[in-house]
């Protein structure tokens, strides 16, 4: 491992995206091209070999390689998993159907849910039962277990298997015995435990978590493997990591023991660079906006920080109501995600009005202007239509779009049944999406308690700054930050995303009968299992930051509340100083109430850390190229008027830091447009950020 290069990849699902740094010049070089969707490995295999010959470089001086897709999410959503098994306790073979026992409408007769990935037909029921404290009350049945099992694989055909026992977070001992039976029966198939996967309380959440990691786990193991075969003949011999959901990077192979952590593996990224930039250019509130092809993600960064939650739902059954979709406990940056993307179709529906999204056109065969046998009208039809994107300059020149197909494609199937021209037809839709991603953003934002007025947003993804000014102004936000490499942030976001392990585990305890000693008992096992993650990848223990934190909540309550627990070296005892710190973030979260009841704690956390990767602050300023900066004039729509005007086209690669932009205009780089319109102004900073400051609604 003697390179000097680091490549970032981010799969999408329109384009992947490559950032390659030079850790000796500190300069960035980015690529972009279409995902291959029958194949993602493909696209990452050929994007890699084009991106290092256009720069005259070889695999071999690649220290390391960071992955974020989106494999793992799609497999969920389109059913695209590996046919899975389920050992379950009996008497629980319906949890998965029973769930929380909750509506997410209570008036919705014809209410639907997420379909659990393990069929009903799938799940045997095993003799066996732990008490709540982990005590056994019926002793494992081997005989079932190895009847269902030998069942399972030869009649039913299952390629995968999941173990998960009551209780069994408190006492793996029954998984682990029914684990070694499987294994000792068929080595070869992929079986996941619940208490390695999830070992947390809530059986529902816990066995959910665990069956999605088993449905997907050969999908990634083939998926990943695949790669790490390709880049070794090529003659790699670097690390070769993945982005996770919370916004560390772990092994491969680590990556294959836990697929269900890559869930937000890109999206992850994006919010992770977004955090880096906005701190840098002294911002340290943001919203991240990234649109790309197929969706648009939203996070709030607090003091330089993506929030972080411990539950996530995926393949909702409605996109916007929680509790459509399976629930997942893992680590993941909070977001919103929405299905509106440049490939996003439009179309009228029954009742006569324009809807966009969230099917998407997706890479194959994408807008009609890809001219690649596109029929249907699509966000970057219409934008192109509106003048927003330049034909003959999408992705630098080497992929032109063609305005007749968009055209034919808006007319006949929005202007023509809303009896509109084609531009309005096209202004209707770029609108849609606007309100669509803005209304989405202030539901997050009620959820979290985040005041967007008061922050700034940065925003990227092939289309993110092609929007971010309308839906910017929709939200009352006062500034948007457009970063260099824009279109590929979340790949250049990979490059800095550090090693990290997070895990967590379920033990309800009294606050009141613990002891500083016992606090760091109760905690030594998680750190030297994630301690233990990241030395095997070859990070030295000296070099690792451990972070602890713990749920809290007054005992007898439903919901918690996470504490970091203080450095054990600071001054005064942990266990005297956690009732301050629980009422002052319960105050934060619910209310300034002390209630007089004890304190209990529910999960036990620890993230391992490896020291973040240098990119620095003005790895931008590789982009710079003096010259000329005005290319041209374009004629872009305007949607006041209903007229259309020529608007200048800004190199962005020509703008040195103190350049000032006045609008309208289109800002161009490679991979991305930003659009400013009339009264608002672009600044460069020092970084070579076009920092734009929108005027007054």
């Amino acid at each position: 491992m003697n390179g000097h290069l680091r490549l970032g990849v981010d799969i999408g699902g329109t384009f992947t995206d490559f950032a390659l740094f030079d850790e000796s010049t500190r300069t960035l070089a980015t690529h972009k091209q279409l995902t291959t969707p029958a194949d993602p490995s493909a696209c990452v295999l050929e994007g890699i070999d084009r991106l290092l010959a256009r720069e005259g470089r070889n695999v071999s001086e690649l220290r390391a390689v960071i992955h974020g897709t989106t494999l793992i999410t799609n497999a969920v959503i389109e059913r695209k998993g590996a046919r899975t098994g389920m050992l379950v306790t009996e008497g629980f073979r319906d949890i998965l159907d029973v769930g929380m026992e909750s509506r997410y409408d209570l008036f919705d007769l014809r209410i639907e849910f997420a379909e659990p990935v393990v069929p009903r037909a799938l799940r045997v029921g095993i003799p066996e039962r732990l008490r709540h404290d982990g005590k056994a009350e019926v002793p494992l049945d081997e005989p079932a277990v190895r009847e269902a099992v030998r069942r399972l694989v030869e009649v039913d055909q299952i390629e995968s298997l999941a173990i998960c026992f009551l209780h069994a977070y408190v006492n793996p001992a029954h998984e682990q015995q029914a684990l070694a039976l499987v294994q000792d029966l068929y080595p070869d198939l992929p079986v996941c435990a619940s208490a390695d996967i999830a070992p947390v309380m809530r059986e529902f959440e816990r066995w959910s978590t665990t069956t999605v990691n088993a449905y997907t786990q050969p999908l990634a193991v083939s998926y990943l493997g695949r790669i790490e075969q390709e880049l070794a003949a090529r003659g790699f011999d670097g690390a070769f990591l993945i982005m996770t959901s919370s916004g560390g990077a772990l092994t491969s192979s680590q990556a294959q023991r836990w697929p269900v952590r890559l869930i937000e593996s890109g999206p992850a990224a994006g919010a992770l660079m977004a955090a880096f930039v906005g701190e840098q250019a002294g911002y340290p509130d943001i919203l991240s906006f990234d649109m790309g092809g197929t969706t648009a993600k939203g996070a709030v960064v607090r003091n330089a920080k993506p929030l972080k939650r411990y539950r996530l739902e995926v393949a909702r059954a409605h996109e916007f109501r929680t509790g459509s979709g399976l629930p997942l406990r893992i680590p993941v940056i909070d977001m919103i995600e929405i299905g509106a993307g440049g490939g996003s179709l439009a179309a009228v529906d029954e009742r006569g009005l324009l809807a966009v999204g969230p099917r998407s056109a997706g890479a194959d065969p994408g807008p009609a202007c890809y001219a690649r046998g596109g029929q249907q009208a699509t966000l970057t039809d219409a934008n192109t239509l509106l003048g927003y994107l330049v034909p003959d300059r999408f992705l630098g020149g080497d992929m032109p779009l063609d305005v007749d197909q968009a055209r034919n494609a808006v007319e006949s199937h929005v202007a023509e049944p809303l009896q509109v021209d084609a531009a309005r037809a096209a202004w209707g839709i770029h609108e849609v999406i606007n309100e669509d991603v803005a209304r989405a953003f202030r539901m997050h934002g009620s959820e979290t308690g985040f005041d967007y007025r008061s922050c700034t947003m940065v925003a990227f993804g092939g289309s993110g700054p092609v929007h971010a000014v309308r839906v910017a102004r929709n939200l009352g936000i006062p500034r948007v930050i457009f970063p260099p490499a824009a279109g590929v942030m979340s790949a250049v976001g990979l490059l800095v995303a550090p090693l990290a392990v997070e895990l967590m585990r379920s033990e309800r305890t009294r606050l009141d009968t613990l002891s500083d000693p016992r606090i760091e008992a109760q905690f030594a096992a998680l750190i030297t299992q994630a301690t233990g993650f990241l030395e095997t990848a070859g990070v030295a223990p000296e070099d690792i930051v451990v972070e602890r934190r713990m749920d809290m909540r007054y005992a007898g309550q439903g919901y918690e509340v996470e504490v970091t627990l203080p450095a054990m070296e600071m001054e005064g005892s942990a266990t005297e100083r956690l009732p301050a710190l629980f009422r002052a973030r319960y105050a934060e979260v619910f209310s300034d109430v002390t209630l007089d009841q004890p304190l209990e704690i529910v999960n036990w956390k620890v993230e391992a850390t490896a020291p973040q990767p240098e990119v620095g602050a003005t790895f931008g300023l590789g982009f710079h190229r003096p010259g000329e900066a005005t290319l041209g004039t374009h004629p872009v729509y305007q949607p006041e008027s209903g007229s259309v005007l020529d608007c200048p086209i800004i190199d962005r690669y020509a703008l040195a830091p103190g350049s000032v932009v006045e609008g309208p205009a289109l800002i161009q780089e490679r991979e991305s447009t930003c659009v400013i319109g009339a009264g608002e102004t672009l600044r460069i900073d020092e970084a070579l950020n076009a920092v734009a400051e929108l005027r007054a609604r």
